[in-house]
């Protein structure tokens, strides 16, 4: 499995300034690829190969007096770009045929000088950490890098990164094993999730809080963006203005991240098995009801997928329960099972509710809880018996009934018994 590492680097003046160059310079390699791609596209050409645009766009550009600048920053940055390129019309190509998860991926566009900015170096860079721990770049030198923990692998490759607030990160990329965690209970530590507003997460026996921080610096953002609309475009005041509109949005970012990396590492931990519901949050956020802005502040689609791969790292089970089952609304008393809950967007403020039907009085969450459970046990019983139906090719094979002869051995005995002259149950003796 690959991992990615960040840490916090502190190029010096210079450095930034190299930086910024290499960013530019990526940036503008980019987009004269894609313009040649565009053009023969417009022409009915073929599409140029990429050993024909790394020729066109680097190795040509740089003999001409307006590229020649291409030359002073490392050529394995250049190359990845035109990678990233490459990369971004197989997705696009992949989701317009069909073949590709998720969203529909729309074609690469022209780059711009954005806040947050990226380059990536391989191996072919020839880049290293030096014996104090700084970080060595070609043509950019040693930068000081804040390691809060080691490696597990060599890394293969290091991103750096800007991002709005004026901040450079390290990502590096690791090999890394699978170590599952040693297997607990199925019964007594599996646990559904509730995902929700008033509550993060209802678990089984526990609750997490919603933490909010997004309205908590609700009031210091508000402060900041007006603080930039009052200072005049391209000037140094409205720049500075904006670094500080950047800072308040990566320390919620960061406490958000924090967040969820802590309390799925805790849920991995000490369940054996996950169920969660698999919420639309997209729609939860675009609905009426002026929702979107705390949909946004929980991140519930970040905190699925994280919870998603550490089950899947450390050994656990995850399963996911369909998006429609009325986890709300269904009484979780095993002897009653009737859709007595509230129904609707209406009622969506009744927290706690009486069953009609046997009288049990319900929290709507932990109820919803024991639902998502109890679908999810049913859930993952059926993905077992779908994986013992498959052979060693991955075919399903279909469970023979008591007595019943394999496939494999009724066409042999009945083509021996043809040949023998008694062959009258096979159908082609028939007439």
């Amino acid at each position: 499995m690959k991992l990615r590492y960040n840490f916090r680097v502190y190029p010096s003046p210079s450095q930034c300034g190299k930086l910024a160059r290499a960013f530019g310079c990526a940036r503008v390699v980019w987009n004269d690829a894609l313009r040649l791609r565009h053009d023969a596209h417009a022409k009915g050409l073929p599409w140029p190969a990429a050993a024909e645009l790394s020729k066109q766009v680097i190795t040509e550009a740089k003999k001409t007096p307006e590229r020649a600048w291409l030359g002073e920053v490392s050529a394995v940055v250049l190359q990845q770009s035109l990678r990233d390129l490459e990369r971004g019309f197989s997705n696009f190509f992949a989701s317009k045929m069909g073949t590709r998860r998720g969203p529909v991926m729309g074609p690469p566009r022209m780059k711009k000088k954005t806040a947050r900015q990226t380059i990536r170096f391989t191996a072919n860079a020839r880049w290293s950490i030096t014996e104090g721990g700084k970080l060595r770049l070609p043509k950019i030198g040693d930068i000081q890098v804040r390691w809060s923990r080691e490696l597990p692998s060599a890394p293969s490759s290091v991103t750096i990164i800007k991002d709005p607030s004026g901040r450079y990160f390290a990502s590096f990329v690791v090999e890394v094993d699978d170590k599952p965690w040693p297997e607990l209970d199925v019964e007594e530590t599996d646990t559904g999730i509730d995902l929700g507003l008033s509550s993060y997460a209802v678990l089984r026996g526990r609750k997490i809080a919603s933490s909010k921080f997004f309205r908590r610096q609700e009031r210091k953002l508000r402060c900041a963006q007006r603080a930039v609309s009052r200072k005049q475009k391209g000037s140094n005041n409205r720049r500075k203005a904006r670094q500080v509109v950047a800072r308040i949005h990566a320390r919620v970012a960061d406490q958000r991240r924090d967040f969820i990396e802590q309390e799925t590492t805790r849920i991995v931990r000490e369940s054996q098995a996950v169920y969660v519901e698999d919420l639309n949050v997209k729609g939860m956020a675009t609905r009426r009801g002026g929702l979107g802005k705390s949909v946004h502040d929980q991140s519930l689609g970040t905190f699925v997928r994280t919870l998603e791969a550490k089950c899947e790292r450390y050994g656990r089970t995850f399963v996911k329960v369909d998006r429609w089952f009325p986890s709300t609304q269904l009484c979780s008393n095993p002897r009653c099972g009737r859709l007595t809950g509230p129904k609707g967007r209406e009622q969506l403020h009744i927290r706690a509710w009486t069953c009609t039907g046997c009288g049990t009085r319900h929290d709507r969450d932990e109820n919803a809880e024991v639902n998502i459970r109890a679908a999810g046990r049913k859930r993952a019983a059926e993905m077992r018996r779908e994986a013992e139906r498959q052979n060693a090719c991955g075919e399903h094979v279909r469970p023979r009934t008591p007595g019943q002869r394999s496939s494999k051995q009724e066409p042999t005995r009945s083509l021996a018994a043809a040949r023998s002259g008694a062959g009258g149950s096979h159908p082609r003796s028939r007439g």
